[in-house]
């Protein structure tokens, strides 16, 4: 271990880091879908490239191409509390509570990470103190996680909360993503 000098006089041991990848995809929440394709497909040229209809109605997840391998994405819920400064994360990660946010706010930030390593992940970040979920297998299910992984996964996830709350995930694709991702169509804010 190494002792680098920390902005503010303070120091640190630095360990070996994690292997990031990149920013895997940052999640946003909209308050209409089909605004939102117009807007990042129609007038910004990003590709459509995965959406994803949320079980039991709790709303859609859609994912464009930013260039690099990178993805923006968004979710919809159909009961998200308008923009409001304030209400800018969910209640608690994805395997303990409800993911929901405001429109126009940061739901989550995700890390490329390498498929081989995120297993190992887990035990890396719980040793470091911080607590995480388990590793979750997202597929087209319709809660959109299964317990093992099968051929119908196309990224497993990690979540975790830094100092401050904001949930972070670490996320490996599984498999590449085609125009058969693409199969719901956007919601519509409702109006009101």
């Amino acid at each position: 271990m190494a002792d680098e000098r920390m902005p503010g006089g303070g120091n640190r041991s630095v360990t070996e880091g994690f292997e990031i990848r990149g920013v895997n995809h940052l999640a946003l929440v909209c308050r209409d879908m089909e605004a939102t394709v117009a807007f990042y497909e129609g007038i910004l040229g990003m590709p459509l490239i995965k959406t994803i209809q949320l079980g039991g109605g709790a709303g859609q997840h859609f994912f464009f191409d930013c260039g690099g391998g990178n993805s923006l994405a968004f979710f919809w819920f159909p009961d998200a509390p308008p923009a409001a400064p304030g209400i800018a994360m969910p209640a608690d990660r994805p395997d303990r509570g409800a993911i929901m946010s405001a429109h126009g706010s940061m739901n989550h930030v995700a890390f490329h990470v390498p498929a081989e390593a995120i297993d190992g992940y887990v035990g890396r970040l719980r040793d470091a103190g911080v607590e995480c979920s388990e590793v979750m297998n997202h597929d087209d299910s319709e809660w959109g996680v299964a317990r093992d992984t099968h051929d119908g996964v196309f990224v497993r996830s990690v979540y975790f909360r830094d100092p401050d709350g904001i949930l972070l995930e670490f996320a490996a694709w599984t498999r590449g993503l085609g125009p058969d991702d693409v199969s719901h169509d956007p919601a519509v804010a409702s109006s009101g």
